[in-house]
């Protein structure tokens, strides 16, 4: 059955109905905050700005036990094959595991694995990090590149960003994903060969974009006095391919593995994150993968109404569904967190863009939703005027730490406020009588004139998360939240949110025409597709 037509779908459609006034609900609830918030691992979540009453929220739940969230959450920490359309398990929690759990699939546990792995990334940091790894001239490394995409990017580059206030000053870092070669020739501008470590994500060690942009690295490294045996002090790979590793050049011993059952987009706690643990050390990248645990724990054992991902995850179904709301944005009031809202894009759209349920029917309602975001208070001075005025209503969650990394004058305090100040805005709005009584002050034809533009609606909805401060505890906390968030969502809209097929078709049509962008011989496509080809194939500048 499809999950739209169960029955407390049903009964959702029939309460979005009623009065879902935030400035009256607060105000016949003076427990309102401490009714609609929850604490753990570290993080408040305050979602009492929302429009939801208790009734709304036992709908939400009964909806999550119809769509079978409690088994799902069993299955996918049980190790089963969660991901159908690949016929993989789904265990990147097993990544964060201590030692003594146990995680098992097929039969085995995964655990001691993925701690060998982590042992390994423990050893060749250290000796980066103390100097003990040297280049092919005898100098110690101070430039790490990270070549990959997608999650072999976005993951490591966030978090390398989010935690540089813990990261090793004596080592730059730099990240290559894009195939335009101004990404890899600009980054390459700014290091030298002899003290830069090249780091190549690849599980397959056959992505185009990064093998593309690997080989330009090694051509610019050879072409820079090394030679070929000097590659393997400067190139590891981040891979399960070890022949295609061993062409290259990279001795197997710098060989880092992970596994099918890591998906790329939830893989920065495996090897993939290498280059958050040469950036931050292996100690602090313990304590991301500490604070991700701590998260799992939280989803695994609470129950759905107290459980912090299942809440946003509940919460997001509520908009996307009921009250037809596309959007979500993630504004993080800190800047560390600049490329938070943006990993999240990934992690999100890219796991709950389907529109087939995993039993192969097309769905019949809306799934993932589109999400952004920017570090406030940079977006308030950009879209804040839309999320305030817009026609368009999106709700947002708001995340700040409570103690700040650089305690710099009145520098926090200003940022807190704006980001309570926010939340309020957005909650409360501002009515016609509110506006004329503050332009009372002007010609009465005047103040009618502008009081209409200086109304806002309000009512309009958003999360609070607050932290103590940002560490690598936290962050982990803060990832792992998401994670299961996302999962969440895609159990009750009964999609596969571990494949990603989407990309496919793309890769496979790129493959055709750089082949006949290279022989000039052009192939059957549509009308459009063949004017560009031919007019990038007769300018002048294609023949040299």
């Amino acid at each position: 059955m499809m999950i739209d037509h169960s029955i407390s779908w049903q009964a959702l459609q029939a309460h979005v109905q009623e009065d879902f006034s935030l400035q009256k609900l607060f105000q016949q609830d003076p427990q309102r905050f401490s009714r609609f918030s929850v604490q753990d691992c570290g993080l408040l979540l305050d979602y009492s700005k929302n429009r939801i009453t208790e009734k709304t929220m036992e709908l939400l739940v009964a909806l999550a036990k119809e769509a079978g969230v409690d088994q799902g959450i069993s299955d996918m920490f049980g190790g089963k094959r969660i991901n159908t359309t690949e016929n993989r398990a789904v265990l990147h929690t097993a990544l964060r595991a201590y030692p003594e759990d146990v995680f098992m699939m097929d039969g085995c546990d995964v655990v001691q694995g993925v701690h060998r792995v982590l042992d390994h990334m423990e050893d060749f940091t250290h000796k980066v990090r103390s100097g003990l790894w040297t280049g092919f001239t005898g100098k110690k490394i101070c430039d790490v590149v990270n070549i990959g995409i997608g999650g072999s990017d976005l993951g490591p580059k966030m978090v390398t960003e989010a935690l540089s206030f813990y990261q090793d000053k004596n080592i730059r870092f730099h990240f290559v994903s894009n195939i335009d070669a101004t990404h890899i020739v600009r980054i390459l501008e700014q290091v030298q060969a002899e003290t830069t470590l090249f780091i190549i994500a690849s599980k397959t060690f056959t992505t185009q974009e990064t093998l593309t942009n690997a080989h330009t690295a090694r051509h610019w490294f050879l072409a820079q006095g090394a030679s070929q045996g000097d590659i393997a002090k400067h190139f590891v790979a981040l891979s399960t391919n070890e022949q295609a590793v061993r062409d290259f050049g990279i001795d197997p011993d710098n060989m880092f593995a992970f596994w099918d059952w890591v998906g790329g987009r939830y893989s920065l706690w495996s090897a993939i994150g290498l280059s958050i643990a040469l950036s931050i050390g292996m100690d602090n990248f313990r304590e991301l993968l500490s604070g991700a645990r701590d998260m799992d724990l939280h989803f695994k054992s609470t129950p759905l109404d107290k459980n912090i991902p299942v809440i946003l995850a509940l919460l997001g179904v509520w908009y996307r569904n009921f009250w037809g709301f596309a959007s979500h944005a993630v504004l993080p009031y800190d800047q560390y967190l600049e490329y938070f809202p943006r990993y999240l894009q990934q992690a999100d759209m890219e796991s709950n863009g389907k529109a087939v349920t995993k039993d192969g029917q097309e769905v019949s309602y809306a799934t993932g939703p589109i999400l952004w975001g920017e570090p406030g208070t940079n977006g308030q001075h950009a879209f804040y005027q839309l999320l305030h005025q817009g026609t368009t209503i999106v709700p947002c969650d708001f995340l700040v730490a409570a103690t700040p990394l650089h305690n710099v004058g009145d520098h926090h305090q200003v940022l807190l406020a704006n980001f309570l100040a926010q939340t309020e805005a957005l909650m409360c709005g501002r009515t016609l009588a509110e506006v004329q009584q503050e332009l009372a002050c002007l010609p009465a034809q005047e103040a009618n004139a502008l009081a209409i533009h200086k109304v806002f609606p309000g009512n309009r909805p958003s999360n609070s998360i607050i932290y103590d401060r940002l560490t690598p505890r936290t962050l982990g906390s803060l990832i792992a939240m998401y994670e299961h968030k996302i999962f969440v969502q895609g159990l009750i809209w009964q999609i596969n949110s571990y494949d990603q097929m989407g990309v496919e078709l793309g890769k496979k049509l790129a493959t055709t025409l750089l082949n006949e962008l290279q022989t000039g011989k052009i192939g059957a496509h549509d009308s459009s597709t063949t004017g560009l080809v031919r007019y990038l194939l007769d300018r002048p500048e294609a023949s040299h």
